[in-house]
């Protein structure tokens, strides 16, 4: 099930953190992200990340999808779905629209499932709060 979902999402990878490579500090990006190494910071993508078993983030992640099956330390929003590998350890809270937890994986933090990261679109059409009422009008309720 994790295997052949994941393939799909890795063909257009626009970057490969290696399983040798240290990157400290804010990654943002547009593209589909590889981490196979360490990463100390803070990341964000409107694409898909792929956390490698060998990998090791003390980092909030936010991402259009995920897959994990490292080490995460740090929150993570998704928009749409997170797949979480038996190999995977995450001490954070996590967010998403949808969310596959193989048996196994370890994960110490709240689980959120309320559609995610928020779009542009969807902060648009957020509804206004109505108008408190008066106390006259509350004495006409009564």
């Amino acid at each position: 099930m994790f295997k052949n979902e994941n393939a799909k999402n890795v063909k257009n990878t626009e970057t490969i953190i290696g399983e040798s490579v240290i990157v400290e500090g804010e990654f943002n990006g547009h593209g589909n992200i590889v981490i196979e190494g360490k990463l100390n910071g803070n990341i964000k993508t409107d694409g898909h990340i792929l956390i490698g078993d060998k990998a090791e983030i003390k980092a909030n992640i936010e991402s259009d999808s995920a897959f994990i099956s490292g080490k995460v330390t740090g929150n993570i929003k998704v928009a749409n779905s997170i797949d979480i590998a038996k190999s995977a350890s995450i001490k954070g809270d996590i967010e998403a629209s949808s969310i596959a937890v193989e048996a196994g994986s370890k994960i110490n933090g709240n689980i959120k499932m309320n559609g995610g990261v928020e779009t542009k679109e969807k902060k648009e059409e957020k509804i206004e709060p109505i108008e408190k009422f008066n106390e006259e009008e509350i004495d006409k309720l009564v």
